[in-house]
């Protein structure tokens, strides 16, 4: 069973481990991180930052009620945009296993539903093929190839990027 809910507190040291046992396996999608991102502390500092971001939505992924990563929406923006960014990842066992795919699932319905966002876009990296099957799964169109998109792994990357529109969408 999978499940998304809101991060807290509480979820700094197990967040830890899963980074820490994952560091490797994130590393190519992952910008440069401090050592102390990989412990409780670090976590416990970035959580609290978000509660106090009004634009960043986050959530951990819980599989069979364990904690196998993350899923956010972020540069959330209301008024005549009414978008938000979607990015996520999932620890390595979990890959493969549709955990990704339901929890994109879970979190556009936040977005649409209690956000009430008409857009949600994400992007990967040009040769993270797994990804751009959990958006495609999840009604995502691919709307081109922005060139230097993000700076991970050390260097800048292009990027895939994908749009979701919510056609139902209709102002308060």
């Amino acid at each position: 069973m999978v499940q998304i809910r809101p991060l807290e507190t509480t979820h700094a040291a197990p967040l830890a481990a899963v980074y820490l046992a994952n560091r490797e396996f994130l590393a190519p999608f992952e910008p440069d991180r401090a050592e102390s991102f990989y412990t409780a502390a670090g976590q416990l500092e970035r959580i609290e930052a978000v509660h106090s971001d009004p634009h960043v939505h986050r959530c951990v992924i819980e599989s069979d009620g364990e904690i196998v990563g993350m899923i956010s929406l972020s540069v959330i923006e209301y008024g005549p945009a009414q978008s938000a960014n979607l990015g996520y990842w999932v620890a390595q066992a979990a890959n493969g296993r549709g955990v990704a795919s339901k929890a994109a699932a879970l979190m556009l319905e936040t977005a649409f539903g209690e956000f009430r966002l008409h857009r949600v876009q994400a992007g990967t990296k040009l040769d993270n093929i797994a990804s751009q099957k959990v958006l495609e799964r999840n009604g995502f169109e691919r709307i081109g190839v922005a060139r230097s998109y993000l700076h991970v792994a050390g260097e800048w990357h292009d990027h895939v990027l994908f749009q979701r529109i919510n056609d139902d969408w209709q102002p308060a």
